[in-house]
């Protein structure tokens, strides 16, 4: 069995979907298949630029929740006229944008924005780990604290996880943290992840032994990734993701619909 070509790099985000879904994970970064775009992923970009548009564009006095939701409504033409969102149908705009809206405002309720010092937003960050690993990032926020300390804080649209599922979420975040040590020198002292659905923040502090963990981690998946490749051993793991999946008519983990009455199977 001919082996299959290691990626070169990888995002914090595709490390963790390996961890999630090793098949996903093939098809996405492996064999670069098409995703087609989705409306929960465009919903997120929306959000995501609406507030990156608030800490950019607006003097701190004028971030309110009316403000996050104004630049979400000035911001729906253009993500989804954008060339990834070609094609995407997301029904009733106004529900779209109206819910948007309301994901953009939950962020006060997690933090005051009129406060915040952003020393970068999607900051693009790239470092290699020990192992030779090439990693490449975007920070949604990198905020530099009143004491002079950095605080990494990332943006989810999604549902929250489970408990059990709460460290594993933050590890990925801990490898942003590690691309800002490595860029500039400098450990953040805390990550965070601010889910605005529910709304909910889940923190973690970087430490010497978090660093540890991280790069025991990594090292693990990636040696888990070689393998992987060189026997074609990505294996499918249903879950909560899989309703969303971009791959999941060509999961063996999920059945074939049955045809449609009248359909082929009925002439045979």
């Amino acid at each position: 069995m001919a082996s299959l070509p290691l990626p070169t790099s990888l995002s914090p985000s595709k490390v963790s979907s390996f961890s999630t879904c090793g098949l996903a994970f093939k098809f996405s970064v492996i064999d670069r298949l098409p995703e087609l775009p989705s409306p929960w992923a465009a919903k997120g970009t929306l959000v995501h630029l609406a507030l990156e548009r608030l800490h950019a564009d607006l003097p701190a006095a004028r971030r309110t929740p009316a403000a996050a939701a104004g630049l979400v409504g000035e911001a729906v033409d253009e993500v989804l006229g954008s060339p990834e969102c070609a094609g995407l149908d997301v029904g009733d705009v106004d529900g779209f944008t109206a819910d948007a809206q309301h994901l953009a405002r939950n962020v006060f309720l997690l933090e005051d924005p009129t406060q915040v010092r952003a020393a970068g937003l999607e900051l693009k960050l790239e470092a290699r780990t020990p192992d030779g690993l090439v990693l490449r990032g975007v920070i949604d926020r990198l905020d530099l604290r009143p004491d002079g300390t950095l605080v990494v804080v990332d943006y989810k649209t999604g549902a929250a996880p489970r408990p059990a599922d709460e460290k594993t979420r933050l590890a990925g975040v801990h490898l942003y943290a590690f691309l800002v040590e490595q860029a500039f020198g400098v450990r953040p002292v805390k990550v965070e992840l601010l889910h605005l659905r529910e709304p909910l923040v889940l923190s973690s502090a970087t430490t010497d032994r978090s660093r540890a963990g991280l790069h025991r981690r990594a090292s693990a998946i990636w040696s888990a990734i070689e393998r992987a490749c060189a026997t074609d051993g990505f294996q499918p793991r249903r879950g909560p993701l899989c309703s969303v999946c971009a791959f999941r008519d060509r999961c063996p983990a999920w059945p074939a619909p049955p045809p449609a009455a009248g359909g082929p199977a009925a002439a045979l």
